[in-house]
């Protein structure tokens, strides 16, 4: 049975596409600090900043985020990295000016609920994402 200490990538490939929410989208306030102290322990600060302003990597406050912002969408990206991401046939759907991979982080964070964690301290960082959180992947159009 899955559950909050199912391994981020186990729930990736049990879980249909969309599938995936933030449990604790009801409580970003409640949980921003103990996913600070996850953010931090998975090295998440070592591109995106200690308080994901950027680095090396696109900040997690600004609106641009390149796979979009829903739940799902999130969750398998850190799980898979961007390479992983797009072999299950996501796009980018916006640019930014660093453009380098993001690694997959799913065999470094233990367990799906620090994940969730995780992505709660960035909702916390980017109150605007939470609206995006229910948002299904949409590939851009094509031309």
């Amino acid at each position: 049975m899955l559950g909050p200490a199912t391994p981020p990538l186990e729930l990736v490939a049990s879980t249909p596409k969309g599938e995936l929410k933030n449990p604790y989208n009801a409580d970003i306030a409640a949980i921003a600090e103990e996913g600070h102290h996850r953010y931090l322990s998975a090295g998440c600060n070592g591109c995106h900043g200690g308080g994901g302003g950027g680095g090396m990597c696109p900040p997690l406050t600004n609106d641009t985020w390149v796979y979009g912002a829903g739940d799902d969408t999130l969750f398998r990206l850190i799980s898979l990295g961007s390479d992983g991401l797009q072999k299950q046939g996501y796009t980018r759907v916006k640019h930014e000016v660093v453009v380098g991979p993001m690694p997959p982080f799913g065999g470094i964070i233990k367990t799906s609920d620090d994940l969730w964690r995780i992505i709660a301290f960035i909702r916390s960082v980017n109150p605007d994402s939470l609206q995006h959180a229910g948002d299904p992947y949409t590939p851009p159009p094509q031309y």
